[in-house]
């Protein structure tokens, strides 16, 4: 780009050349013309040369005349520069100061009722957050990745109306049930909290993580880790899990073990339907603090024709000006 800028500027200092070039041609020969015209019809024409008042008036006219040829050429060349578009360049470092937070899902069915419930308490907490990057993972017998890690929430709130939207379905096998049945048993939650545990992304960066974990804890199977173990599991990668318990208060052992296994990890466990729940989860996943995520470092470019506008305004509005006074 400033190899063009450069290019275009040499062809505009070529062209005011050759323009003055032909332009002192035309005139010296005009005036070789009217010279001898006048000492034909003018006697003694030297003599009217060497007044004072002459001089004074031919020094003005020669320094309109050069004022003209050098604003022209100043405007023409400026010109130039502005039609090849200067641009300058500035390296900026995106800084995400934000916070990563998993939604984790139990899409089992004993969870069918409440799930749509759920994604929409997943929407209420979109509302109140502001930068932090937001993935989603659904599991039953098996996890699957909806989505990764992002802050673009229009794309978060499509995926979330699209996984609502499949609850109400005629298909044998709905959307939301597509890939987590392919382990033995249903609502497998030590196999799922630990899943949402591993989507994290850049282990090695100092990052808050939270994971919203949404399960009734009515396990039916053998899972490959049990819940105490990966409540543990995420302690250690230093993850807050904050369960979302539907059945909160109705059977006491299940609540009671949800709750210990999100306590192990620095969180908390809420009942679905209390009042508070949303702001509860929000307060609590934003008291961590916020560290910098940066992103790669990237060129930006942008016009800056700004300057040169200015001067060739003033180089356009000055030759006016100069070749006005001289006509008259």
């Amino acid at each position: 780009m400033a190899l063009a800028n450069f290019w275009m500027i040499i062809v505009a200092v070529a062209v005011v050349l050759v323009a003055l070039g032909i332009g002192l041609a035309l005139g010296l020969r005009r005036r070789g013309r009217s010279h001898a015209a006048e000492t034909a019809r003018v006697a003694r024409a030297e003599r009217l040369r060497q007044l004072p008042s002459f001089r004074e008036a031919l020094r003005r006219r020669v320094l309109a005349l050069t004022g003209i040829l050098a604003l022209g050429a100043v405007a023409v060349i400026t010109a130039g520069v502005v039609a090849a578009r200067p641009m300058s360049s500035q390296t900026i470092q995106p800084v995400n100061t934000s916070r990563d937070i998993m939604l984790c899902l139990d899409v089992s069915g004993s969870m069918t009722e409440v799930d749509v419930e759920v994604l929409s308490v997943f929407e209420e907490l979109l509302d109140d957050f502001e930068g932090e990057r937001i993935g989603l993972t659904i599991f039953n017998s098996s996890p699957v990745q909806i989505f990764p890690l992002t802050d673009d929430y229009e794309f978060i709130r499509s995926h979330l109306e699209s996984i609502k939207s499949s609850f109400d379905y005629t298909d044998a096998v709905p959307e939301h049930w597509v890939g987590t049945l392919n382990g033995n048993g249903a609502s497998l939650i030590g196999d799922g909290l630990a899943a949402c545990t591993m989507g994290f992304d850049r282990p090695d960066d100092e990052r808050s993580r939270s994971v919203i974990f949404a399960t009734d804890n009515e396990v039916n199977g053998a899972s490959i880790v049990t819940l105490e173990e990966a409540a543990a599991y995420a302690a250690a990668k230093e993850v807050r899990v904050f369960a979302l318990n539907p059945v909160q208060g109705k059977d006491a052992d299940v609540s009671a073990e949800l709750a210990a296994a999100a306590e192990a990890t620095g969180g908390a466990a809420f009942g679905l339907r209390d009042t508070t729940t949303v702001s509860d989860i929000v307060a609590q996943v934003q008291e961590q603090e916020a560290t910098a995520l940066r992103g790669e470092a990237q060129i930006v470019w942008t016009d800056t024709p700004n300057l040169w506008i200015a001067v060739l305004m003033v180089a356009v509005l000055s030759f006016i000006i100069v070749v006005w006074r001289v006509r008259l």
